[in-house]
């Protein structure tokens, strides 16, 4: 039986010609900055999204974090959504790390406005915390991949620069926030000091993430990356998965939208299983099965056992993800086990 695996786009396979690309890279020692391989792969990154620098990660953590403290200092407050991978799942780092408070909003499907970003930024007072950066997360995983409206980064951008306030992305999935409304990356990046984009969440290169800036920030960054342990040798091997990932996996993410959809659709139609099908944006879905009365626990494991792998999202929420390595038939396959798992039909 063949395994469905639809628990994240992070766990794709290198292909062959990934595989290949890896097994042909030159290499040098990477804290001397003279990899070449890596040295290609931060240059073409810097250039995609309209950078002048970018530097070369081992995971969307650290490139998230060394960028918060790039962009503060110990003592400020950062404005943030409530369901944030930075607030949700990085470990508390902002303030293990960098001595920072994170404000978080509640938003809608992942956004927030600049309205309520206004709202909370602190006053000039000795008592509270300066407000300094505002983060933003596009597309949002815990929101089910929705993409964050161009329109309303622009306004918090103006608000910001108004208000001297640095801006953030955390774009991991940047990527399919592009594939899916075709605005130009470099549109995204340029309204952010720094932005961090993925290369294993949906690209499919096996590891590492990049952190893209002006060249005196970047710089900065590869300071903190050494001292939070991120200083790396012949990563060249590495970071030609990257390359690999960004010259024949960007054009295809459509398709992974259009899967998830599909699926979407097919579990929109089980009887007591709650999705939001505005918010299947991209490649993520997200539903609830609060009231089938069945634990999340239990449903993940008799899915599993039908060769079908997704993953709880907290609560009573269950996610499944779309990647290059499912096609049609995958999905068709995963959608009729979900719902004859539900309504009882011949598995």
């Amino acid at each position: 039986m063949k395994i469905i695996d639809l628990r994240s786009d992070t766990i794709t396979h290198p292909s062959e010609g990934m595989r290949k690309a890896i097994f042909q890279a030159e290499v040098g020692d990477d804290v001397f900055g003279d990899d070449p391989t890596v040295v290609k792969l931060q240059e073409m990154t810097a250039e995609l999204l309209g950078k002048s620098a970018s530097l070369y990660f081992p995971s969307g953590t650290m490139s998230n974090q060394v960028g918060l403290r790039c962009l503060t200092s110990a003592g400020d407050e950062a404005v943030i959504e409530k369901n944030a991978h930075i607030f949700r799942y990085e470990c508390g780092s902002a303030s293990a790390m960098s001595g920072i408070q994170l404000n978080t909003i509640a938003g809608t499907h992942g956004v927030i406005t600049r309205e309520q970003i206004e709202e909370a930024i602190r006053p000039d007072d000795e008592h509270q915390p300066p407000t300094k950066l505002v983060c933003l997360e596009n597309t949002h995983n815990k929101a089910g991949g929705t993409i964050f409206p161009f329109d309303e980064i622009v306004r918090i951008r103006e608000l910001c620069l108004r208000r001297n306030i640095h801006t953030y992305l955390d774009g991991a999935r940047l990527w399919n926030a592009s594939a899916a409304t075709g605005i130009p990356l470099p549109d995204y990046a340029a309204q952010f000091d720094l932005v961090s984009v993925c290369l294993s969440k949906g690209l499919g290169a096996p590891v590492g993430s990049v952190l893209a800036g002006d060249i005196d920030t970047i710089n900065q960054a590869r300071r903190f990356r050494k001292a939070f342990g991120g200083g790396m040798r012949q990563v060249g091997i590495l970071a030609a998965a990257g390359i690999y990932a960004l010259e024949h996996n960007l054009n295809r993410l459509i398709e992974d939208h259009h899967r998830a959809e599909k699926l979407a659709e097919t579990i929109a139609e089980i009887p007591k299983i709650d999705i939001d099908l505005d918010s299947v944006q991209t490649n993520i879905v997200i539903f609830d099965v609060k009231n089938t009365g069945i634990d999340p626990q239990v449903i993940e494991d008799e899915l599993a056992a039908e060769g079908v792998l997704i993953v709880s999202m907290g609560g009573t929420l269950l996610r499944a993800v779309c990647h290059l390595d499912v096609d049609d038939e995958d999905i068709d396959r995963a959608g009729k086990v979900i719902s004859d798992y539900f309504t009882g039909g011949s598995l």
